[in-house]
């Protein structure tokens, strides 16, 4: 192995975890594994915060594993390589999404496609292999399996990068996989925040023909000027929904809250595909005709592989493109998930691993 002089290195580690199910982060001491053959050792500089971190924390899934060490928006510099390991080196800037592990074996592994692997390990609250559970990237250091490690390029930001670990991948991997990627089309984005602020750039880059479709007609702005939309559409204006019935190719629905897909799938022109990235509490109420009616379709998207992952990289890099985030200190991670539930972020949190986690006794 590889090793930085200067750092004295073992399996003990710090960060913050939820101790129940109230969803309150405080200190915790933990230990992760030595650093194996083909494992990569990293310290974290930074970790955003995804939604999923809230549910979890508060066990709202129903499988959520106490002390829980959320975070899988990870972003850091590698300490300490296995003898085994090839891509990667001591000083590398690195990234971690959602997922630490899988089977290797099936057909979605085969394909790339790891994050669709029936034993995909999360990269926290999860069972690893040798039976400990995983934790996540709000701690200083992390031990990751190369395969599910990602090269960051030197002219991205490692803070503004964090959140493409997650939302970035989220919606780069639709728009590619359905096709909503050609320059010319017409593509709508639903919802404005973490995710669709990042649907837009990605779409923007592109060169496709971008519609921001929001409940909030105070975002039009925001939509059109700073982020480059080409039209922005209210969704609670019927006269405005009517004149754009079957103008868009394709639609990116990152809302999790309940909504009608009816007014949507209006929207597209015939062999149109309305994606579906948000998890809503409830059930949605899908009517057949609309579908039938043009031939659309309706689909879903859950981040992406590694080798996808590693291209959406790459490709924010060449064009770009970078998180709209709020940074802040670890101590302040209660407060910013309240924020978080309330909508009261423009558009992600990332909390400044590196500066301010401090060791607890």
């Amino acid at each position: 192995m590889t090793r930085l002089p200067e750092e004295v290195h073992s399996n003990k580690a710090f960060g913050w975890a939820a101790k129940d199910s109230s969803g309150v982060l405080s200190p915790f001491n933990f230990f992760t594994r030595e650093t194996g053959e083909k494992d990569v050792t990293f310290k974290v500089l930074y970790c955003g915060i995804c939604h999923s971190d809230l549910h979890m924390v508060k066990n709202e899934w129903g499988n959520s594993i106490y002390p829980l060490v959320p975070g899988h928006e990870i972003v850091g510099e590698v300490t300490e390589i296995g003898c085994k390991v090839q891509k990667l080196k001591v000083g590398d800037r690195v990234g971690v999404g959602c997922m630490v592990g899988s089977c290797h074996s099936c057909d979605n592994c085969i394909n790339n496609l790891e994050n669709y692997c029936p034993k995909m390990i999360f990269t926290y609250g999860t069972k690893y292999y040798d039976g400990a559970v995983t934790h996540g990237g709000y701690s200083n250091t992390m031990v990751v399996d190369e395969h599910f490690v990602v090269s960051i390029p030197e002219n991205l930001p490692l803070d503004a990068t964090a959140p493409l670990l997650c939302a970035g991948i989220t919606v780069y991997s639709p728009l590619r996989f359905y096709g909503l990627d050609k320059p010319g089309l017409r593509v709508g984005v639903v919802g404005l925040g973490g995710l669709g602020h990042l649907a837009v750039k990605f779409a923007k880059a592109m060169r496709t023909n971008v519609t921001v479709i929001s409940t909030s007609p105070s975002k039009q702005k925001e939509a059109l000027e700073n982020l480059g939309a080409d039209s922005f559409l209210v969704s609670r204006d019927q006269d405005q929904l009517q004149a754009a019935i079957g103008t868009l190719d394709g639609i990116i629905d990152t809302v999790s809250a309940q909504h009608p897909l009816l007014p949507l799938l209006g929207l597209l022109k015939s062999h149109g595909k309305l994606v579906i990235l948000g998890i809503p509490g409830k059930p949605f109420e899908l009517q057949v005709f609309p579908l039938i009616q043009g031939r659309k379709l309706l689909g879903g998207s859950m981040i992406g592989g590694m080798k996808e992952t590693q291209e959406m990289i790459n490709f924010a890099a060449e064009h770009n493109i970078k998180t709209d985030i709020e940074v802040i200190a670890m101590d302040y991670v209660n407060t910013a998930r309240d924020r978080l539930l309330k909508g009261d972020v423009k558009y992600r949190f990332v909390i400044d691993i590196g500066n301010t986690l401090m060791p607890s006794s």
